[in-house]
């Protein structure tokens, strides 16, 4: 069996591919261009992805191809009907990150609800030394006991974030975007009562035509003044301008990001203009990718390529 990494940098240098190479040939690519895709893919048996489109236009022969990973939960970078045209199996795993990504959104949310930016600035600028008071009151923060979480998209993960922030004594209320049926245990109210309740909404929604844009100018307006925004869903489920927006108008206290409408960041990306820098803070789509949640990852996949030819 060939097993072929298209972009095996996308899962990072310290990942152990010994699980593969127990089931066959290992061919790692860091990246692959979409003119690459054909050439490599051509005498694989398995294809390894992460974020390469595998289309026709990419993929025109599939040659020995029966089966392709995705290493994330989302699939569109698939072209679904052309490999069900050609008998092509594909597999992609879910709930391998609920840890890490839940650890990240309060890493987030606390750098940004105790303004940990500038007390550190305030010490390594050498402001602290000598200084009249033994504390420095210039920013306030708020206890997260007693306040309102609000959370949008009640899946595994938001799940495990509610979970946690009732640990630090917030109530949680949440939202499904697809009217969904209330889920036994959690208070499910709807969007516009999400959005005026909650002193911390967290985003852990898909993108799909329920999410599309949702956050946009009319519902930050409906946001308290010192409400905290945290995306670790997807970036098109914000409208980074109307956000942007907010931000600087005083609409909301801050925004935490580990996802972009674009990734890597655009240039143009409104997000740059925001002019007070400790209201928001952008992670590079890292809240997944803890070690031991792509060594879990891996492990699945892995599961999921010995599963599949001991059937065929």
């Amino acid at each position: 069996m060939k097993i072929v990494f298209l972009d095996a940098k996308t899962l990072g240098e310290e990942i152990d591919f010994s699980p593969f190479e127990q089931l066959g040939t290992v061919v790692k690519y860091p990246f692959s261009a979409p003119e690459e895709i054909q050439d490599r893919a051509i005498e694989a048996d398995v294809l390894v992805i992460n974020k390469v489109q595998i289309t026709p236009a990419t993929l025109p022969d599939p040659g020995k191809v029966k089966l392709i990973c995705v290493t994330a939960t989302g699939t569109n970078i698939l072209d679904k009907e052309y490999l069900a045209e050609h008998g092509i199996q594909w597999r992609n795993v879910a709930g391998y990150s609920t840890e890490s990504v839940a650890q990240h959104t309060f890493a987030t949310l606390f750098y940004l609800l105790e303004h940990l930016r500038g007390y550190d600035d305030y010490v390594r600028e050498g402001r602290y030394v000598n200084d009249r008071e033994f504390t420095h009151f210039a920013s306030t923060f708020h206890e997260l006991n007693g306040s309102t979480w609000g959370i949008l998209g009640l899946g595994a993960i938001g799940r495990r974030v509610a979970q946690i922030a009732r640990v630090f004594g917030a109530e949680v209320i949440y939202c499904s975007a697809s009217g969904a049926a209330p889920q036994e245990g959690y208070c499910q109210v709807d969007f516009d009562t999400l959005l005026r309740r909650s002193d911390i909404l967290s985003i852990h929604a898909p993108f799909n035509e329920h999410t599309e844009g949702l956050m946009n100018e009319e519902a930050f307006r409906k946001m308290k003044p010192n409400a905290i925004l945290l995306n670790m869903g997807r970036g098109k489920i914000i409208c980074e301008e109307d956000l942007a927006a907010a931000l600087n108008g005083g609409e909301i206290q801050a925004a935490g990001l580990d996802v972009l409408a674009q990734e890597p960041m655009a240039e143009d990306c409104p997000l740059r203009n925001v002019r007070e820098k400790d209201r928001l803070l952008i992670t590079p789509h890292v809240a997944w990718a803890a070690v031991e949640s792509r060594q879990r990852l891996m492990q699945i996949v892995a599961g999921q390529i010995r599963e599949f030819f001991a059937t065929v």
